[in-house]
């Protein structure tokens, strides 16, 4: 096809995630759904910050104008992509191709540049306090993203008007769900050099010049906040930059991961599944970052909805409770005169709770008053869990968000298990260590999820003793073995690159076996030790712990007698039972990293790295929500950022498993179609899917 308006060439083929057609009923109802959520959950946050004129401040301007573009870029790419599906039309037109790569990249390239103006913005807030409304003033802010547009736009006309001067075949099939740049130019028949130099310039000037000028601005905001003196003043210093940092970090780990992933691969459809991540899953995640860890986004939420009109006064700005004088207007119902005696402390412990800050004031004040001695002391019967959030409003979301997670973690999760039994292609050492992690991300997720919903469904946040201790060993015993097997399977993917004609003869079913149980054997001790030594710990008569489940941590920081050997023990166990098996997965990999190199044909390397594709980002997924959850306890101390970055590892990586495992495996996408057609499970699949 000759370069320019040559009409020969009518359309695009979008081969999409996945060509089969007993997947597409659900990736449809994937995608619908994360799109929906996306769209629901950034048009939330612009009304929010619409109509409250409390949030008309420079911080929610820019992060309306980043809601919008984030609706903008979902809406890109997926409404065609669930189209296509629907219609069962993979087709899309030369023009429709083009103005795709357009908005694609302006919406993307806005991402970035609203994320470094807002890191800005935060610099500002921290760093000159006292003229922070005289710098961020209105003319500045709407310049900040005037500019931006502008930039953006300007540089995806570039791109667009450099994709036009290529010529192509008749039939193009894009590897695809959207029309992405790299891979419209890598099909291009003509020479593609200019457009190749284009585009690698744009990349590093129009994202690593904003990602510069974050690490500049939060490089300030650390020197900023080091210079404060006092404890509490430097917490709320940084609480204020914890939500963008979050957005950040994912954004940049998505789009770091997409191309490294297809860097490594070279595999068109390895770029189009992981983009998922970054096109989809940071626009949708984006709206629950900030709702969950901004309070003012709260309180303006739960009035948008219509759930609560609030008292406005001395409470204005914040989500504190309603004044008592607010509560005395309302109807009270009589209460009785005679108390019993042990509801007492619980019912003043509660309201000491609601009218005393901080919460360590009245606790310490509690202990001090009610002492419990260590061992087996019956006065303590529950401890309480408050959860990823107290207002009553925001109940319902959080038990339908979770229960739904919940759900797809078990229903995803025993789908894989249910595959690999039923299937004897895939009784293979890889598939028995695979059905085993399925086994145990069910197991971890129901140790503290199913609690956390009746908490939520019967109103009562209490756990007994015995409970939050049993939690805590369970817990541990299924993290620690997520970690385990995680390394087993390293090892076992080093055996089949680097020692592939003996690999069946060293990774016998006994040795798989044996691994199994071995990592079973260590992690019971190892959660036996933690368990026994919170047992010799006291604590008050009334114990609250600020997360969704008894977390280690959090139950050890709240007990009433020294704690010194616990954290002894625990950071000694977690440096030897966190660090030895990611160890060991560096080990394997850098021994699988020499084996492919010494291959000669590039056919070989991509077929013997494409076999740890998904064992690889499953790896990372789990160590980078790990991370994540201890970097941001650790810089806010705040055991609320500590509860909420928790979700990602206890619920978010076991439920995106069994997708990354059931996407990226041809062996498994096979066994599931045949575990679908089998006349005994397809009733049961049919029932399920119309549920």
């Amino acid at each position: 096809m000759e370069p320019g308006n040559n009409t020969q060439f009518s359309e695009f083929f979008l081969l999409g995630i996945s060509a089969d057609p007993e997947l597409q009923p659900l990736i449809f109802g994937l995608f619908l759904s994360m799109y929906l959520i996306a769209v629901f959950g950034n048009l939330l946050i612009i009304l929010a910050t619409i109509s409250d004129s409390h949030l008309h401040a420079p911080m929610y301007f820019f992060l309306s104008n980043l809601s919008f573009v984030d609706i903008c870029f979902t809406s890109t790419t997926i409404p065609k992509m669930l189209k296509n599906i629907q219609t069962q039309s993979k087709v899309i037109t030369y023009e429709g191709c083009t103005i795709q790569v357009y908005f694609y990249i302006f919406f993307a390239g806005l991402d970035d540049f609203l994320l470094t103006v807002m890191a800005y913005d935060r610099f500002g807030a921290i760093c000159h306090p006292l003229h922070y409304t005289v710098i961020m003033n209105l003319r500045l802010c709407a310049l900040l993203v005037l500019v931006p547009w502008m930039m953006s736009a300007m540089n995806s006309l570039l791109q667009s008007l450099m994709v036009l001067k290529l010529t192509f075949c008749r039939e193009v099939e894009i590897p695809h769900f959207f029309c992405e740049l790299n891979q419209m130019v890598q099909l291009a028949c003509s020479d593609t050099f200019l457009n190749d130099m284009v585009m690698y310039l744009e990349s590093v000037l129009l994202a690593g010049g904003p990602f510069a000028g974050i690490i500049y601005s939060y490089s300030k905001i650390v020197s900023s906040i080091r210079r404060i003196s006092s404890t509490q003043g430097k917490f709320k210093a940084s609480s204020t930059c914890a939500s963008h940092l979050s957005v950040v970090l994912l954004f940049y780990c998505m789009s770091l991961g997409v191309y490294l992933r297809s860097a490594a691969t070279h595999s068109s459809h390895s770029s189009a599944t992981a983009s998922v991540m970054y096109t989809v899953v940071t626009p949708m995640l984006n709206p629950f970052i900030y709702s969950l860890r901004n309070k003012d986004i709260k309180r303006v939420l739960k009035r948008v909805c219509g759930i609560r009109r609030w008292t406005q006064g001395n409470n204005r700005g914040s989500d504190a409770d309603p004044s008592p004088m607010a509560e005395a207007t309302e109807p009270i119902a009589p209460e009785p005169l005679i108390v019993p005696l042990e509801v007492v402390p619980v019912t003043l412990a509660s309201w000491m709770q609601r009218h005393l800050r901080p919460q360590g004031t009245w606790h310490q004040w509690w202990c001090h008053l009610h002492p419990m001695e260590s061992g087996n002391n019956t006065r303590i019967s529950q401890f309480l869990l408050l959860g990823l959030s107290e207002e009553e409003e925001l109940q319902p979301l959080i038990f339908g968000l979770f229960l739904s997670m919940y759900l797809i973690t078990v229903f995803g999760n025993l789908l894989i298990i249910l595959t690999i039994i039923s299937d004897s292609h895939l009784h293979t050492p890889m598939y028995f260590f695979l059905s085993n992690l399925s086994f145990v991300d069910i197991c971890f997720t129901s140790t503290t999820i199913p609690k956390m919903l009746w908490n939520i469904q019967s109103k009562n946040t209490g756990i007994t003793y015995e409970g939050c201790i049993t939690q805590i060993y369970f817990y541990i015993l299924f993290a620690g073995l997520d970690d385990i097997l995680l390394t087993v399977m390293a090892y076992d993917r080093y055996v089949a690159i680097c020692h592939p004609l003996h690999y069946m003869v060293i990774m016998s079913p006994r040795l798989c076996e044996l691994l199994v149980l071995i990592s079973w054997m260590l992690i019971a001790l190892y959660s036996l030790l933690h368990s026994l030594m919170v047992l010799r710990l006291s604590f008050c008569p009334l114990v609250q712990i600020p997360h969704f489940f008894c977390e280690l941590s959090q139950v050890v920081q709240l007990a009433s007698s020294d704690n010194f050997l616990n954290n002894i023990v625990m950071y000694f166990a977690a440096v030897l039972m966190g660090g030895g098996p990611f160890a060991g997965i560096l080990y394997s990999y850098s021994k699988i990293v020499s084996c492919i190199c010494k291959i000669t044909s590039a056919q070989g390397k991509y077929k013997a790295f494409s076999t740890c594709v998904s064992h690889l980002s499953v790896v990372f997924l789990f160590y980078f929500t790990a991370l994540g959850v201890f970097l941001s306890s650790a810089a806010t101390h705040n055991s609320h950022s500590s509860t909420i970055a928790s979700v990602m590892y206890t619920v978010v990586t076991p439920m995106l498993n069994p997708f990354i495992y059931s996407l990226r495996n041809r062996d498994i996408k096979e066994g599931l179609k045949r575990l679908y057609w089998m006349p005994s499970i397809k009733p049961i699949m049919l029932v399920l899917w119309i549920a």
